[in-house]
């Protein structure tokens, strides 16, 4: 008798770079010397198409991670900001005028988008005049985006803090001291964003990741922001406070790091002003966005199981902690 080989399904797949380039090139009519190259796994996958004059970035949506209608109104967001004139990524169209392919992968469809490629580099240590057009340009995004909603995620305390607790509570114990400090933080932080306080600061449609890792820098006064898959609706004032928490994670050096929050501070408030109350709520908010940024590694422990330990977890409450100690301090002074 011979030997039968049972058919296992998948739930993630890698999808070949070969096929994917041919599978472009006929769908955009790109040059047929087009090569397509995985650039990065992750909560999608996204690969490099480019030929001898041109680059772009293709992005594929995993398996139920965003429904084709969330994919549309993040691409209308798009073309909205940049026809306001501000620095983003935009989707490309292909021969037939569709945005959004499907594709049948080995676990089911997944959607993917052709999107522009930002020129310039990823700069982690950002000078301060490079802050202050980062600073600029999430400003110019706000004023068009304020008041506006898209049909996704609305970034609440239930979202940030509660949902995302309950994934968190699925990977780790409860009773570990670093669940304890969360737990915590999202019972005070949850009290934060239901007050009148909160909940009546300006609101719109955020990014909600804006770093240095989801731009592209060409020169001081040109930056390209990409990556909107987690944007949603909610206080502005949200992506403020995650990129000032990034800032200062990254600057050790804490004088540095406040010279440069003062610079992109000094940027956004070239267009837009931020009342006192907004920037009153900068640190429970940024803290607010990592915690639901752990939920969303959590939900997604697939691609995240490689440092997704109890290490990580120390490490990771120990940079909100950090982050918490230091601005509650500085409003003591």
């Amino acid at each position: 008798m011979k030997n039968q080989f049972p058919t296992i399904s998948a739930t993630t797949s890698t999808l070949s770079e070969t096929e994917l380039e041919a599978f472009a090139i006929g769908k955009y009519n790109l040059d047929k010397n087009t090569k397509c190259k995985l650039f990065r796994t992750g909560i999608n996958h996204t690969y490099m198409l480019s030929n001898d004059s041109v680059k772009y970035v293709l992005r594929v949506y995993f398996l139920d991670w965003k429904s084709e209608l969330e994919i549309s109104e993040e691409l209308d967001l798009l073309r909205m900001l940049d026809a306001h004139g501000i620095g983003v990524s935009i989707p490309v169209s292909d021969t037939f005028g569709n945005f959004i392919q499907a594709i049948n992968a080995p676990e089911g469809l997944r959607f993917a988008v052709l999107f522009t490629f930002g020129e310039g580099e990823k700069i982690r240590f950002l000078d301060d005049a490079t802050c202050t057009t980062i600073g600029s340009t999430m400003a110019k995004m706000h004023n068009v985006t304020i008041g506006e909603k898209v049909k996704r995620i609305d970034f609440d305390e239930n979202a940030l803090l509660l949902s995302a607790y309950e994934k968190i509570k699925t990977i780790f114990p409860g009773e570990l001291p670093e669940m304890n400090y969360v737990k915590e933080k999202v019972m005070e932080i949850s009290d934060v964003l239901v007050s009148d306080k909160f909940s009546n600061l300006p609101n719109g449609i955020v990014h909600l990741d804006i770093w240095y890792d989801n731009m592209n820098v060409k020169s001081q006064n040109d930056i390209t922001i990409f990556d909107f898959d987690n944007c949603g609706n909610g206080a502005l004032m949200l992506d403020v406070a995650y990129f000032c928490k990034q800032l200062f994670h990254i600057e050790t050096d804490k004088e540095v790091y406040e010279r440069k929050v003062k610079s992109f501070l000094v940027g956004y408030e070239k267009h837009r002003r931020l009342s006192q109350q907004e920037l009153s709520k900068i640190p429970e908010s940024g803290a607010a966005i990592f915690i639901y940024y752990l939920g969303m590694q959590a939900s997604r422990f697939d691609w995240s199981n490689i440092f997704l330990s109890e290490n990580y977890l120390k490490m990771y409450t120990g940079r909100i902690k950090s982050w918490l100690e230091y601005e509650h301090s500085k409003s003591l002074i």
